[in-house]
């Protein structure tokens, strides 16, 4: 990219943020929370390109009066104190300039969300939930290791152990923006708990990631909800299992429906499930918004299709591959720990390299 087109680029993005600064202390703008919250989020990600730009402008102005020092200066003590700060900046424009690039790739705007993660026992049967418990333990580690905090909202226990279904919420630091790369079928190659004849079997588990929605991101109408009242179901004693304290909710429009069971109180059950309906129906437009992008660029990383078979664990070579970006480790007793960090970083790498060679930039 040539220097000046950065900087013009930059020019129009300080504009646009000095107009938010004023914006957001604006009385009219706070009372419309909506807004406001809108507002303060590219406020957050505008900081950070203008601090970028402050540190890369200073560089350029400090370059260029280097060199002229050493096109007009005879003092030797002068022309080499100028030199050597030459020498120090020329090969940090670059770096910076490619920083700046990536500042600029337009980021999934709900990638400061916290996320709805969904595990579903697949193709498989006992084994297929078998699995699931362990993907369910492995993110539960990962979240643990990131100090997120997790909360279950549903199990449905698989016969001979693992989960038919598992349904939590993580809260921290740019959930969704990590997590979003596990939605998709997860395959498992390894001899069953139950095979006797010690044969390798393929199973499959699902995986789906929702960025979790607060109130004001979607509006949800009551009158729309259905809500039913039932005694909870499983372990949990006394209070749990004799009083109506869980509660399922039906959007009548689209007849989604969730339930929650995991609280004593029946109000708590409420609000949890109305979070996850209210991000269930967002969801629903957000993969509309997704298949809009998908049908103009096929990007091989998150295409929120959870039906695409994304990553296979292959128990006696102790390997797991990654079909996305064809990328392979061989450190599987590790990973189903938690330790899956490293190739979150690699699917994050190639969907940046893949969005930034269609960015105009």
């Amino acid at each position: 990219m040539a220097e000046k087109t950065l900087l013009e680029k930059l020019d129009g993005l300080q504009h646009k943020f000095e107009e938010i600064s004023t914006l957001i202390t604006d009385p009219s703008v706070i009372g419309d929370m909506k807004r406001y919250v809108k507002l303060n989020k590219e406020y957050r990600e505008l900081e950070r390109i203008m601090e970028a730009q402050h540190y890369y402008r200073t560089a350029l102005t400090h370059l260029a009066e280097a060199k002229e020092i050493l096109d007009t200066e005879n003092d030797l003590d002068m022309r080499e104190m100028a030199k050597a700060e030459v020498d120090q900046l020329e090969p940090q424009i670059p770096v910076m300039e490619e920083n700046i690039k990536m500042l600029l790739i337009p980021t999934d705007p709900e990638d400061n969300k916290n996320a709805i993660v969904e595990i579903r026992g697949g193709t498989g049967g006992d084994e297929a939930a078998i699995f699931a418990g362990d993907l369910f333990r492995m993110y539960l580690k990962y979240c643990e290791s990131k100090g997120w905090k997790v909360e279950i909202t549903n199990i449905s226990e698989g016969t001979s152990g693992g989960f038919k279904e598992v349904i939590f919420t993580v809260s921290g630091e740019k959930v969704y923006g990590t997590l979003k790369y596990e939605s998709g079928v997860h395959r498992v190659q390894r001899v069953p708990q139950t095979e006797t004849q010690g044969r390798v079997h393929t199973s499959a588990s699902t995986v789906a990631v929702l960025p979790e929605m607060e109130e004001f991101d979607y509006d949800l109408k009551e009158s729309d909800v259905r809500v039913d009242t039932f005694c909870s179901s499983g372990a949990g004693g006394q209070s749990v299992n004799t009083t109506y304290s869980a509660i399922r909710l039906v959007h009548i429009p689209t007849g989604t429906t969730v339930q929650c069971q995991d609280e004593k109180s029946q109000h708590k059950n409420k609000a949890k499930a109305m979070n996850e309906l209210r991000s269930r129906l967002y969801a629903i437009e957000h993969q509309k918004y997704m298949d809009e992008i998908g049908s103009k660029r096929k990007t091989m990383v998150s295409t929120g299709d959870r039906s695409a078979k994304i990553r296979t664990y292959n128990y006696p070579q102790g390997r797991i591959t990654d079909h996305r970006i064809n990328f392979t480790i061989y450190n599987l007793s590790a990973f189903m720990c938690g330790d899956i960090q490293g190739v979150i970083d690699q699917l994050i790498l190639a969907e940046n390299s893949e969005r930034l060679k269609e960015s105009e930039l």
